[in-house]
């Protein structure tokens, strides 16, 4: 990610992040994917055991499960290596004031986004219930996103502890405790997400004390103060760089929009600024989330007044959706703009990062057989879709952030997951299994004529949901698993 990659050029994690570093990695250190492949050599690439962050024992005995019904030698050792590769690098586990603590980092980078910290344990959710470790160790990563929330609504990525950062420059409200600053809305849709997820699988509600309960009310202000609908609400942002997509048009609060109803997202699930303020996969998730609120203070919390004001704001952004989020597209009728400004103007285009459109049933956000969302999905994966691109490496969405012509992994794995062509997931498991450029991991982006232009050599996110997929195909399409490529 630009930013990132910023970021990690100028602190020193060049060879960690750079495409020209990983470039010259994978040439010193990696065997070229064919002979790789042709010596059939496939060691595990996971720490040894007394070097990981994290075990558990319901996570390594459904890597056994798993690994043994799937047939391809290459593509079990890559979910080997990759579905507990959270769990292996990127989590710091403790007890804090009585109460599990989990600070989860995306891999190069030694901060914690609340959306990749959620989008990292996810997968591991439905063990949860019977490992109470691991169960411990999730509830740990929703009380430190309400820690984070607590300590700022509008922040993106938090450091450990009040160390400051980088960004430290930027033309936002910076405190020491963040890492950076961009309001995304999807950032406050994930700990719902988590949250949610973590109650419904393991019926435990020990996480939902009175400062969760704030840290939620807080998402609710937060994302009224966004609507923007009487003034321009209390964030801005800016920051000295050539790289356009890295800060805020119109003195730091973005482009014009008209007051509608739907929630401005400054900045995408990517990182990038938005082009329109009104980030159309994000409001949808936000929708989702609002749901998710609402079963949660009146189920669990019993406060009706808030369930009432949860479910009232996702009213509203549903019907600014269907009235703003549909657009005729040339070509394909009736489609999900990714962004719009509630003047009439729309983005035509998606990006790999989700929320994203393609991911739109992966969050519970549409149905998978919705038919606005299905003319979506033949755009994405066309010309017509600026960011999908198609080479000699493979095919998939990419996004401005990694530069044009990079193909990034999470499109391949989500345009899998929220499949339901068994002919279109082989194809992507097949891109996915010939393009980890001998590293035996997933990674950020490719370039998609040469797998060895990579970015992000350890990218956590990307590797526990190639993990996820192979788990899902496992229990559902079991069949695509026993093919040898």
């Amino acid at each position: 990610m630009t930013s990132r990659r910023d970021f990690l050029k100028k602190g020193g994690l060049a060879l960690a992040g750079l495409t020209v570093g990983s470039n010259l990695s994978a040439a010193k250190t990696f065997l070229s994917q064919k002979s790789f492949a042709n010596e059939n050599n496939f060691v595990s690439r996971r720490p040894k055991p007394s070097d990981r962050k994290f075990i558990s024992d319901a996570v390594e005995s459904k890597i056994k499960e798993v690994k043994k019904d799937i047939k391809d030698e290459e593509l079990g050792w890559l979910f080997e290596n990759c579905y507990p590769n959270t769990l292996d690098t990127t989590v710091t586990f403790k007890i804090d004031n009585a109460k599990p603590d989990t600070f989860v980092i995306t891999g190069d980078i030694n901060a914690m986004w609340l959306r990749d910290s959620t989008a990292q344990v996810w997968p591991y959710l439905p063990l949860a219930a019977g490992d109470e470790k691991l169960k411990l160790m999730i509830a740990g990563v929703i009380n430190r996103q309400t820690k984070c929330i607590l300590i700022d609504p509008y922040a993106n990525a938090f450091n450990a502890g009040p160390t400051g950062s980088y960004w430290d420059k930027d033309e936002t409200d910076m405190k020491p405790e963040l890492h950076e600053r961009k309001w995304e809305i999807d950032s406050l849709c994930y700990p719902v997400r988590l949250a949610y997820g973590y109650w419904k699988t393991t019926g435990d509600v020990s996480v939902f004390d009175d400062e969760w309960k704030r840290a939620m009310q807080l998402v609710y202000k937060t994302f009224v103060e966004q609507q923007r609908k009487e003034n321009q609400g209390p964030y801005k942002f800016g920051r000295k760089t050539s790289w356009q997509l890295d800060t805020l048009a119109g003195g730091g609060y973005g482009h014009p929009f008209k007051p509608v109803g739907l929630i401005c997202s400054m900045f995408r699930p990517s990182d990038d600024a938005t082009t329109f303020p009104f980030l159309i996969p994000s409001n949808f998730f936000a929708v989702t989330a609002l749901r998710q609120l609402t079963e949660l203070f009146g189920e669990v919390l019993k406060d009706s007044a808030a369930a009432f004001d949860f479910m009232m704001l996702g009213d509203e952004i549903e019907e600014a959706l269907q009235k703003y989020a549909v657009a005729d597209h040339l070509e394909y009728g009736k489609i999900y703009p990714y962004e719009v400004d509630g003047y009439g103007n729309r983005l035509f285009m998606d990006d790999a990062n989700v929320p994203s459109l393609l991911s739109l049933p992966y969050l519970n956000a549409v149905k998978p057989d919705d038919e606005i969302y299905l003319n979506t999905r033949k755009f994405l994966f066309s010309e017509n879709n600026p960011f999908f691109f198609k080479g000699k490496a493979g095919e998939g969405i990419g996004g401005p952030h990694a530069g044009y012509g990079k193909i990034w992994n999470l499109s391949i794995i989500m345009r899998a997951l929220t499949s339901n062509d068994e002919s279109e997931i082989m194809n992507c498991l097949k891109i996915l299994r010939s393009t980890h450029a001998g590293t035996g991991f997933m990674h950020e982006s490719f370039d998609k004529d040469d797998a060895s232009k990579f970015s992000r050599k350890w990218f956590a996110w990307a590797n526990t949901l190639f993990g996820e997929l192979i788990i899902k195909l496992h229990a559902e399409r079991p069949r695509l698993l026993e093919t040898k490529f």
